[in-house]
């Protein structure tokens, strides 16, 4: 018996509180992972795991033997890993996850750039901006924005960006353009909710000083994408980053208004798990994504009012399939691309 894989399993069957969750992130069979774990617990002469149809629970032989395969893996993956970032050659399967206008306008036009780069990884990218179990999920690696909830993970800021505050002509058409934060009473918005059903308020900061007001609407959405849409409609006023809007704002179909209540800066960082954190093909994938978003300013938060990040950007003509669509250079921050 393979004493290393045996140890795998067993730490990730005791990670996911399961079987079944535990084959899938390590792309076994399910009774493979069954297996393992009986001719393991036959050879050590102990059981390890209790189980019951409703969930499993460890030992206290199963408690002593996880702590020592803990830290005989971790200590194998950190020599592993030394070797593997001695060769400069990250590879394996990486699974990431964000939000999806960050993925389709900014990640995925430039992925080719990725894979240049690191041939021998193979990238899982899963889009939403629902809250991620790393550990459940088998997820590598997540890009969040704005401020962090969860301690127990390794965050690293990549890059940052402030939202601009738009409509559409026909919006302004009905109601007028406000002036002031003081007109926004005579305003409707599109809102934003979030998993809990609360509605995000709009932000907005001049001189240090940070106010936030709380929008009248009637639609609110809880998808970017849906919410720009509801924007383009004229369904009221939206808060969302530059890079989503700058097609529309260049051909204005949207506009942007209340410039000097520019809304407060939103960090984006990348999150991993700690026992991620000596992965090369991890590291690789961070240290990408933070060149990436050096290289625009609206990725480093530097919102300078009218930029226009496609004014000195090469030209791609190369369109990127994202899902079986294609999207050209109009469709994203040419910074980046």
């Amino acid at each position: 018996m393979d004493k290393l894989h045996a140890m795998r399993v067993f730490a990730r069957v005791v990670e996911v509180n399961s079987f079944t969750k535990a084959a899938d992130t390590l792309g076994l069979p399910r009774a493979s992972v069954t297996t393992t774990i009986q001719n393991l617990e036959a050879a050590l002469g102990v059981r390890l795991l209790q189980r019951t149809t409703r969930k499993l629970s460890l030992t206290l032989d199963g408690a002593a033997y996880l702590e020592g395969a803990t830290r005989i893996l971790s200590d194998v993956e950190e020599v592993e890993a030394s070797f593997t970032s001695a060769r400069k050659t990250p590879r394996g399967r990486l699974r990431v996850d964000m939000p999806g206008s960050l993925g389709r306008l900014v990640i995925i036009p430039a992925i080719h750039e990725f894979h240049a780069r690191y041939p021998d990884i193979e990238i899982m990218i899963g889009m939403s901006d629902r809250p991620i179990d790393l550990i459940q999920e088998g997820v590598d690696c997540v890009l969040r924005v704005g401020d962090l909830q969860d301690s127990s993970l390794i965050a690293r800021r990549v890059g940052a960006f402030r939202p601009v505050t738009v409509a559409s002509p026909a919006y302004f058409a009905r109601h007028g353009t406000p002036k002031t934060i003081e007109d926004l009473e005579r305003h409707i918005a599109v809102n934003y909710f979030t998993r809990t059903g609360k509605l995000m308020e709009f932000s907005f900061e001049r001189d240090g000083v940070v106010q936030e007001v709380k929008m009248a609407g009637n639609v609110a959405v809880n998808d970017a994408d849906a919410y720009v849409t509801c924007a383009l409609e004229g369904l009221g006023l939206g808060q969302t980053a530059r890079f989503m809007v700058l097609p529309h704002l260049r051909s204005g179909a949207l506009v942007e208004v209340l410039g000097e209540w520019r809304p407060a800066l939103m960090p984006l960082s990348a999150l991993y798990p700690h026992n991620r954190h000596l992965s090369p093909k991890v590291r690789a994938f961070v240290d990408w994504v933070a060149e990436l978003f050096e290289g625009c300013p609206l990725m480093q938060g530097e919102d300078i009012p009218g930029y226009d990040c496609g004014a000195e950007a090469k030209p791609k003509t190369v369109p990127v399939a994202v899902d079986s669509v294609a999207m050209d250079q109009d469709s994203a921050c040419l910074c980046v691309m």
